[in-house]
């Protein structure tokens, strides 16, 4: 089955437009400086580990229902069909449960890798990923400092699933879902600023209980899932090595350096991606 030679033209001209142009696009959507994202605050003293987030996020997001809790000592991670996780941590102050999930980064590393912009960083706050968009790369997935990006390896259409911060009901005026059903109010929604400022309010409330730090508020140059803890975070499975300023300011001055070819590369791969399903869709009303 050849391409159409107008359907691929047209298709490159228009990523190569986009993702040429785009440079400054990107750059201008990364600056955060002005930006009110929402964010969620996730105490871990108050987690029960009950699990309802996870429930909560299967049902709204259509997955299959979770595992239960698995054996003491066992540490689960997300995967293409659970896309928030809560373990157990034993530690200096007892047991103390986790939740896990993408975490939102204000200027993240997967949405710089992502060769179509496919993975993005939404206004408000959340990043998501559009099918359309994705030619399969998944740069996204090895950029994570969080190794939160999944790819369904075993669909026939496999998509690239992470945590979306419920958009779509964000768009619709409703909340998280985890946040919503959480009985024990560990889990909070807002914007980043008030939630920074509750964070450090318990902190200074409760010295005892809280440790002193929120992971979040510059680990990866600041994230919009915000965790509070009453250990050190080493202790309860956290990266304590992540830089504090975000990955794509590392690779700004390069990309800004590089010749026009490396830029063009990626529109050329989205417009035979782009022509090619164009073509098949012809080829399919015709039969």
């Amino acid at each position: 089955m050849g391409i159409n030679r107008r359907s691929f033209f047209k298709a490159v001209g228009a990523t190569g437009a986009a993702v040429a142009l785009g440079r400054e696009g990107k750059a201008k959507d990364i600056n955060t400086n002005d930006v009110e994202f929402k964010a969620v605050l996730y105490d871990s003293t108050r987690c029960v580990g009950c699990q309802t987030c996870e429930f909560s996020c299967a049902e709204a997001n259509n997955l299959p229902e979770p595992e239960d809790y698995p054996e003491e000592g066992i540490v689960r991670k997300t995967n293409e069909n659970c896309r928030t996780v809560i373990n157990m941590y034993e530690t200096t102050k007892g047991p103390v449960y986790v939740k896990r999930q993408c975490m939102h980064c204000n200027e993240p590393a997967c949405a710089a890798a992502c060769l179509t912009q496919a993975m993005k960083k939404t206004e408000s706050g959340p990043v998501i990923w559009r099918d359309d968009k994705c030619m399969g790369c998944r740069y996204c997935m090895i950029s994570c400092p969080f190794d939160m990006p999944r790819f369904e390896y075993n669909s026939a259409n496999p998509n690239v699933t992470k945590c979306t911060m419920c958009f779509d009901r964000q768009k619709e005026g409703k909340i998280p879902a985890c946040v919503e059903n959480c009985p024990a109010e560990a889990l909070m929604f807002g914007t980043r600023r008030e939630l920074i400022a509750e964070a450090k309010k318990r902190i200074v409330e409760n010295p005892d209980l809280y440790y002193n730090h929120i992971y979040g508020e510059t680990e990866a140059g600041g994230t919009s899932f915000l965790y509070l803890s009453p250990v050190p975070f080493e202790e309860i499975g956290f990266k304590t090595n992540i830089q504090h300023s975000s990955y794509p300011a590392l690779t700004k001055s390069f990309l800004y350096s590089v010749p026009s070819v490396f830029v063009l590369v990626p529109s050329l791969l989205l417009g035979i991606n782009e022509a090619a399903k164009s073509n098949l869709k012809k080829n399919e009303n015709h039969d």
